[in-house]
């Protein structure tokens, strides 16, 4: 069968040869076309996408676009997906134009009022367009249909290997029926195929201009009337090119009063830190507890929870605890901030003991809320890098559950807690026996865990309070910790970072 395949492909570049197009790459292309992929479209509503009204509609199992000579679009408009950013990814959708000019956006930029600038793989009605490179209200054409180009740092452009000439490649397109289009983003290299053709490709190096991550949105056309229609959209998310590491950040649904449990203001602050303060290190935020993207983990390096916790935790619903499990094993980070720490003894338990190496366990640990006092900090981890002995009155949570033997974890975090905290009446969070027992003991309140199988995992039990985020210290200590549990190295001074009064009510829940 290889013997034939090999015979087969030769075969047909010789024949390709004389029309000057390169199947090469499009026969890679099409190898396993499907592993991986998920569908972000039901074929039936709009649920997921938002475009401006009277535009969008859904018939016959497909998005449909449509402008009339009574109903213009003054300037393009978009239908932009709602479940998430797109960095690195491959997208196969079907598409079928009548009149006019559309295209699909990715890693693109929201303006607001549905207005989206960015990447764009374009398509027409006509015999020009379909297939080429253009950034939507930025550089303009970036590659013509069977063109490679590569832009350097400074902007400048060279073509490499032409792919084919331009009417050949048109042929491959079939005017007013249904088309593939596929889209690869891997890094700077950005390559379009319609049905299995690579038609245009860039590798885009321009500092300031290029871009990483971004909206992924439909174009609906200004000028003549025009109907465009998508459907069978699916995406598949691939490991970031260029060392970078992936972390998805899951926040919360609003829970308790003003200034506590801040899960969405907490992850933006957390992302905005890291974002400007590691380049190497690629964030996605998901607000509201489990992402509706469901692509959302599939090229994460590692996934942080700040949420409520015990039988509410995100990942008991459903078959998540399943997913994560999975994750894990592949080596995936998973880190868990103060309430997402704990999770029933029974029922995620000794899957938290596997991921993070400890978690809160319900009538065995406790949640009192108490001014740190006698802290000390692990002296040669990278999590403790740039990090001082600190003191902030939170609900610092202790006595958690570790694993037996204690292989592999590490205490970041201890300090002695008030006797006063051990003396509370007995509850599933409140005290016990064994807690009570222990006074005067240190307790561990943030730990790291190195995986037999490569994977990091950690977790710290404060940051009830979200004015503790001003904290220097504990920020450094969270920071550090995120970027160490995504497979990064931690800055011998810790990861950089300032945060004004402005960026800690950013974001903040409308709470009574």
């Amino acid at each position: 069968m290889d013997a034939l395949r090999s015979f087969a492909v030769s075969v047909l570049l010789i024949f390709t040869s004389f029309l000057a197009i390169d199947f090469t790459e499009t026969l890679a292309a099409d190898a396993g076309e499907e592993a991986g992929f998920v569908s972000i479209f039901n074929g039936n509503s709009l649920d997921g996408w938002e475009g401006k009204p009277g535009f969008w509609s859904v018939a016959d199992g497909a998005i449909v676009g449509q402008t009339t000579a009574e109903k213009p679009t003054q300037g393009n408009t978009f239908l932009i997906w709602r479940q998430g950013l797109v960095d690195d990814f491959e997208l196969r959708l079907l598409y079928r134009i009548t009149g006019g000019n559309s295209g699909v956006q990715y890693r693109s930029k929201d303006y607001g009022d549905f207005v989206v600038g960015g990447y764009q793989a374009d398509f027409e009605a006509g015999t020009t367009y379909s297939g080429i490179q253009y950034e939507e209200k930025g550089r303009g054409i970036l590659a013509n249909r069977g063109e490679r180009i590569e832009i350097t740092a400074d902007g400048k452009r060279a073509a490499g290997d032409p792919i084919g000439k331009t009417e050949e490649l048109q042929k491959v397109i079939k005017p007013g029926d249904w088309n593939e289009y596929h889209i690869v983003a891997q890094g700077p290299k950005l390559s379009h195929f319609i049905n299995g053709q690579l038609m245009s490709q860039i590798r885009d190096e321009e500092t300031g201009k290029r871009s990483a991550e971004g909206v992924l949105a439909l174009q609906l056309h200004a000028g003549p009337p025009m109907k465009v229609e998508f459907k069978e959209i699916r995406i598949k998310r691939t490991k970031l090119a260029d060392g970078r590491k992936k972390l998805v950040l899951v926040a919360g649904r609003p829970s308790h009063g003003a200034g506590e449990h801040e899960f969405w203001a907490g992850v933006r602050l957390l992302e905005k830190c890291l974002d400007s303060g590691s380049p190497q290190l690629v964030t996605a935020s998901y607000a509201n507890g489990w992402p509706q993207d469901p692509s959302a983990f599939d090229n994460a390096d590692a996934v942080f929870f700040f949420a409520d916790g015990g039988g509410g935790h995100p990942v008991l619903q459903s078959n998540r605890l399943a997913q994560m499990d999975g994750l894990a094993k592949r080596g995936v980070g998973i880190a868990c901030l103060h309430y997402a720490v704990e999770v029933p003894k029974e029922k995620g338990g000794p899957e938290f003991l596997n991921w993070l190496g400890g978690y809160f366990e319900p009538h065995f640990s406790v949640n009192p809320h108490w001014m740190l006092e006698a802290t000390e900090l692990a002296s040669t981890h990278p999590i403790t890098r740039g990090v001082k002995p600190f003191a902030i009155n939170d609900e610092w949570y202790y006595h958690m559950r570790f694993r037996e033997p204690l292989t592999n974890v590490t205490p970041i975090l201890s300090a002695i807690p008030p006797d006063a905290t051990r003396e509370r009446p007995d509850g599933p969070h409140s005290n016990n026996p064994a807690v009570r027992a222990g006074k005067g003991s240190r307790e561990v309140l943030a730990w790291a865990y190195e995986r037999p199988d490569g994977g990091r995992g950690f977790g710290c039990t404060g940051a009830h309070f979200h004015a503790n985020w001003g904290n220097n210290d504990f920020r450094t200590l969270m920071l550090n910790a995120l970027l160490w549990t995504s497979g990064l190295d931690v800055p011998q001074d810790g990861v950089p970072s300032t945060v004004s009064v402005e960026d800690l009510v950013a974001n903040m829940d409308k709470k009574k």
